[in-house]
């Protein structure tokens, strides 16, 4: 059996998605081919342990239990060929598989399928379950077949191609990949360390961490990771994401970080040596009242209003680093930088001395939308040459714009990384600024303020504005998009994403 080239992979796992296209909506694709394609690949590495267990032992290996084999155990009668073989009511057949792979499993897969309408017949009829069915089957999915790391990758392109077909609502589970590389490359995360994304989507950013040791030739499975996502089904998707690219010990949590956080030890937000995060940008749906009375302290730099919840989330990560090796950063709205509302929280965190570098990045670098973005770098332990100190990076002509897609190739994030670690000036493009200084401009971060020959005017903030409240707007109407569907479902039964 030939291993399967990525070019082929790619095409073959889109082609589960095109089948689909008369019947479901571009933005519902998610719900079905994900839990297919990890199904798939339990049933076909589970037969590939048996053979190998088989070829090593003989019939020996009748006495081994299956947990002292397999990875995932496969109850008899609800492997993927049992599907397969099912003539009617087929949707029901892989509902059913699905819970009792989960039930087998303990805790390891746990809600992992999600709870998609299989069984709508309107939707999903047999023949069309069948037809994907029998397209998943023509290729094997074992490890010998496809290696962990290319079958994350192809499911990486697969998020990728969710993301281009389902527009805006993408957000929700796809960051810009090469911004988080970016990231990754500027905190270096070490072996046998703790990785935490607060807001972590699909995983995208804790792969991410597991691929620079990968990359490194550093030893990466003994690396934790943690995550939180309030929407389950990209929770779901993003335990997949580390199961197929060999993630083992991680642990996702379905749940809302600002009012349930899923990481206390001792009545504290859990700490961590690393934390990389794109949290929902300027969200008004939050419980404010809570967080002004957190029982964690998370509010330590003061409370956000209630039009935005990006300090909630920011002061949450802060709360998360270790006191000695924590560092986080943080891919935020351009706006946090400046806004009057939020000025007492920033002059905190300014005087905290934990926030150690700040960066402005290209336009359109938030998935389908055109606001300004930046990151953030705080430090919970700075070294001694930076404290009292912040580093200002304009990086917002490092972006490269092509098919209405913009991205950092390696040169954009070799220059940003490497004036994050030389920490000097650069005129026109990196400079250090004391505490003091940044307090005589009313703690405002605007990166253009320090970096620029030329004092900042009022026109670039307001300009900066329309794009932040352009962000908001799309999130609103993603609400208001949402309570229709929910009412129009209660109304007349129907399926949300009708819609």
């Amino acid at each position: 059996m030939s291993r399967i080239k990525l070019e082929d992979l790619e095409s073959y796992l889109w082609g589960s998605a095109v089948l689909l296209r008369t019947n479901i909506d571009a933005g519902a694709y998610k719900q079905y081919i994900f839990p297919l394609l990890f199904f798939k690949r339990i049933c076909d590495v589970y037969d590939e342990e048996t053979k190998l267990v088989f070829e090593k032992y003989g019939n020996d290996a009748r006495e081994f239990s299956d947990d002292e084999i397999h990875l995932f155990v496969v109850p008899k009668g609800f492997h993927w060929n049992d599907v397969r073989e099912t003539v009617s009511d087929v949707g029901s057949a892989i509902v059913t598989a699905f819970r009792k792979i989960e039930k087998a499993n303990g805790n390891k897969l746990t809600g992992v399928f999600g709870d998609a309408a299989w069984t709508n017949k309107n939707r999903l009829p047999d023949r069309l379950l069948k037809d994907i069915l029998e397209h998943f089957s023509t290729r094997t999915l074992s490890i010998a077949n496809c290696p962990e790391d290319e079958l994350g990758q192809g499911y990486e392109y697969l998020i990728k191609k969710f993301a281009d077909d389902s527009g805006h609502t993408a957000q929700e589970f796809y960051t810009n990949r090469t911004v988080v590389h970016l990231m990754t490359e500027m905190l270096q995360p070490k072996s046998g360390e703790s990785i935490y994304d607060p807001t972590c989507g699909s995983a995208g950013m804790l792969i991410s961490t597991i691929a620079y040791l990968k990359d490194k030739g550093a030893e990466w499975r003994n690396v934790s990771a943690y995550g939180q996502e309030i929407n389950s089904l990209t929770a779901s998707i993003g335990k997949m994401n580390l199961f197929l690219h060999g993630v083992k010990d991680f642990e996702i949590v379905n749940d809302d970080t600002l009012k349930k956080p899923a990481f206390v030890e001792f009545g504290k937000i859990k700490q961590f040596d690393m934390v990389l995060a794109n949290p929902p940008y300027s969200i008004s749906q939050w419980d404010r009242t809570f967080f002004e009375n957190d029982p964690y302290g998370r509010n330590f730099l003061g409370v956000p209003p209630q039009s935005r919840a990006d300090y909630a989330f920011i002061q949450h990560i802060l709360c998360s680093m270790n006191k000695n090796t924590g560092r986080c950063a943080i891919l935020l709205p351009h706006g946090v930088l400046f806004r009057n509302e939020e000025q007492n929280i920033r002059e905190n965190l300014v005087k905290s001395d934990l926030l150690e570098c700040v960066i402005g990045i290209g336009k359109n670098l938030f998935f389908n939308s055109p606001m300004d973005a930046c990151i953030m770098i705080c430090r919970a332990k700075k070294t001694s040459d930076k404290v009292g100190k912040v580093l200002f990076i304009d990086a917002k002509n490092e972006v490269t714009r092509r098919n209405n897609f913009s991205y950092l190739e390696n040169n954009h994030i070799e220059k940003i990384s490497s004036a994050y670690r030389d920490y000097k000036d650069i005129d026109g493009f990196s400079k250090v600024v004391t505490i003091p200084e940044i307090q005589k401009y009313n703690s405002k971060l605007s990166v253009a303020l320090y970096t620029s020959n030329n004092a900042i005017n009022v026109d670039e903030e307001d300009e900066t504005s329309l794009g932040d409240n352009y962000g908001e707007w799309m999130n609103a109407s993603d609400n208001i998009h949402t309570d229709l569907n929910n009412i129009f479902g209660l109304l007349g039964g129907q399926d949300n994403e009708q819609i």
